[in-house]
């Protein structure tokens, strides 16, 4: 070896996210001299628990780590498996034997993952999504070629990739199928990371699929298992709100109004109490308004057309300008109080309301609102209001939109 020490070993150490030999020995449970050591050039033999670890954390075998191996222990090159352990076509662990990418990559895969997470608001979904899939595919093929910090951050990163390619799948597009797959994949990938709070939210949103199907005992046991991937990490108070929320909706959804209202009135309680710990900053989908979207929509249900109506206008007044989406939700709910209250003329302007947000921006969890309200207003089909929305709900741009998607 030269002069220069063992270059392999630190090389791999910096690639892997260890930016020092304090960091790297933290890592390994040993002391700072000992690094010194294996960086020296004549690096000892390490034991085998610790050969473990290295292999392990930094994606390499101890000959491709700079280690001569004792005369008694075969090379490991050739004893090795090169042979990628994989779940449904994700890497799950790193490649021995291969140039790791710099560590730098792991921020640079997050970054295109935080512009995606803000574009979603704004940029129609059959654009977005097929860049979302592409960025989840050079996820999985980077996540084999890092290891140690960069590799969690590179599986963070495309865990949440493909939670908001399944948020499209389901929410924008009405692809439950591909969303439940979708969101599988997302989970592999925060179990990568190790990512507690990111498990959570997947589950959470895997919850959605039997909830809006009606499959209550399902939906119940996805929340469970997602508050309990909550409690192993520093939960926020928005998050574990947003938990109430979710199943709120899933109890809605299945009859069961007052449980959900019961929820309801808890995640109220949890947001004004707060917490200590701060939000992720992939959770830009709730807060204290987005709550009481919720809440509108189940006293809805629950045939509290007074308390809904007020409720969902204080919504509509505090939407942010670029919640175009959540403001079709709330203009079809608006819609159905007014329906429920027989008042077809309100009615039908809140959903020819949502109908034009929705030419700006598509939707199909805004679309199937305007759809429930129209079989709503049956009574009142012949009416002026209603053959009036039925020329906007089917006109050609929107119909061929609504078939298209």
């Amino acid at each position: 070896m030269d002069s220069e020490g063992n270059v392999k070993l630190r090389a791999a150490r910096i690639a892997a996210g260890y930016g020092t030999q304090e960091a790297l020995a933290d890592a390994v449970d040993v002391a700072v001299r000992q690094v010194r050591r294996w960086e020296s050039s004549t690096p000892p033999w390490p034991r085998d628990a610790v050969q473990r670890k290295l292999t392990s954390l930094l994606g390499q075998d101890m000959e491709s780590l700079g280690f001569t191996p004792p005369a008694s222990v075969p090379g490991q090159r050739d004893a090795q498996a090169r042979e990628l352990p994989r779940t449904q076509g994700m890497v799950t662990v790193p490649v021995p034997g291969i140039t790791l990418q710099p560590a730098t990559v792991g921020d640079d895969y997050a970054d295109v993952t935080r512009r995606h997470r803000r574009l979603y608001w704004t940029v129609a979904p059959a654009t977005l999504h097929p860049a979302v899939v592409a960025h989840t595919t050079l996820g999985c093929a980077l996540l084999p070629e890092t290891a140690g910090v960069t590799r969690r951050t590179v599986a963070a990163a495309l865990a949440e990739s493909f939670l908001l390619a399944g948020r499209i799948e389901f929410f924008d597009s009405r692809q439950p199928a591909a969303a439940k797959e979708t969101w599988t994949r997302a989970l592999q990938a925060a179990g990568q990371a190790d990512d507690q709070l990111l498990g959570a939210a997947i589950l959470a949103h895997t919850a959605f699929l039997p909830g809006w199907a009606g499959d209550r005992q399902a939906a119940v046991e996805r929340m469970t298992a997602a508050r309990t991937y909550a409690r192993r990490g520093p939960a926020s108070a928005p998050l574990l709100a947003w938990l109430d929320a979710v199943e709120a909706e899933c109890e809605t959804r299945c009859g069961h109004i007052q449980t959900a209202l019961t929820l309801l009135g808890h995640a109220e309680d949890v947001l004004a109490a707060g917490t200590e710990h701060a939000s992720p900053a992939w959770l830009d989908w709730f807060g204290p308004v987005r709550l009481a979207a919720f809440k509108g929509h189940t006293q809805l249900a629950a045939g509290h057309l007074p308390q809904a109506r007020q409720t969902l206008i204080q919504v509509l007044d505090a939407l942010e300008p670029r919640e175009d989406k959540q403001r079709t939700v709330i203009l079809g709910d608006l819609a159905a109080v007014e329906a429920a209250d027989r008042n077809p003329e309100k009615a039908c302007e809140y959903a020819v309301a949502a109908l034009d947000q929705l030419r700006r921006t598509w939707y199909s969890t805004g679309m199937d609102r305007v759809r429930e309200v129209r079989r709503a207003l049956t009574p009142w089909q012949h009416e002026t209001c209603v053959r009036d929305l039925d020329d906007r709900l089917y006109d050609w741009e929107t119909t061929v939109s609504a078939l298209g998607r």
